[in-house]
């Protein structure tokens, strides 16, 4: 990769990710997403549109002893995932390819937990960023229903699919939700008290029975406004994002 490449420490030090300095860069939401996930140690899991690495690598480092594997589009992205995935000594596969046409050896597997989070912004209602590694991030071009329905896909029997997205998708995260999935848990996570949650997590199981369930949020920072350049993290998020502890939803 040609592009000028920086070196950045998540949860207190535990990961360390290269990437891009200008374009896609990883900010808490994959950190968040890695939280949310009930893995176990020794289990598969896949993420779709893996980037650099940073949400499967945070879950590793949570939960030892998992075999990942993640697909990527982006040729760049997908050599950053899996020098960081070296860096990170973890047992991490990489596969470039498109979403919608996955190699056999993606296709012949299903995975304990499948994981995602995926370009957020629609761009018939937005515009298009310049850099093209960061539009390739979040612009969605390949639709939210093919990343759900994929998911669906490799997920095992009683696994779980795990996504993080802007809170006003959820609408379609559920419209969009394969009928093999269900128990689905919803997750939002508001940014200060008395604003609308700008987040939500969306958590299902393959065959799962039980009634949706749309949990308290969670307030990501104290105060209700932002008065100065300190952080204002709450301490469990704070806990989450440094600490590298679990974002609490229940199995």
């Amino acid at each position: 990769m040609t592009a000028k490449i920086s070196e950045n420490e998540y949860l207190g030090g535990r990961v360390r990710i290269c990437q891009p300095v200008k374009g896609y860069r990883a900010g808490v939401d994959p950190v968040l997403l890695a939280a949310s996930v009930p893995a176990r140690s020794g289990q598969t899991v896949l993420e779709l549109g893996i980037g650099v690495g940073t949400a499967a690598l945070c879950l590793n480092a949570r939960v030892p002893d998992l075999s990942l594997t993640g697909v990527e589009i982006q040729p760049d992205y997908a050599d950053l995932a899996r020098e960081n995935g070296a860096l990170n000594e973890a047992d991490l596969k990489v596969i470039e390819a498109d979403l919608e046409a996955l190699p056999d050896q993606v296709k012949s597997t299903r995975f304990d937990h499948v994981i995602a989070n995926p370009p957020y912004f629609d761009r018939a209602a937005g515009h298009a960023a310049t850099d093209l590694g960061r539009e390739t991030a979040m612009g969605e071009a390949t639709p939210l229903k093919t990343w759900l329905e994929v998911a669906a896909r490799r997920v095992a029997p009683k696994g779980y699919v795990s996504f993080i997205h802007r809170a006003e998708r959820i609408q379609d995260l559920l419209r969009y939700l394969p009928r093999t999935l269900g128990s689905v848990q919803v997750q939002p996570l508001q940014p200060r008290v008395g604003r609308d949650a700008h987040l939500v997590i969306l958590r299902a199981r393959h065959s799962g029975k039980a009634p949706l369930r749309m949990h308290a949020p969670i307030l990501m920072h104290e105060g209700h406004a932002h008065t100065s350049d300190a952080e204002s993290y709450t301490a469990e998020i704070k806990a989450v994002l440094r600490d590298g502890a679990s974002l609490g939803m229940p199995d």
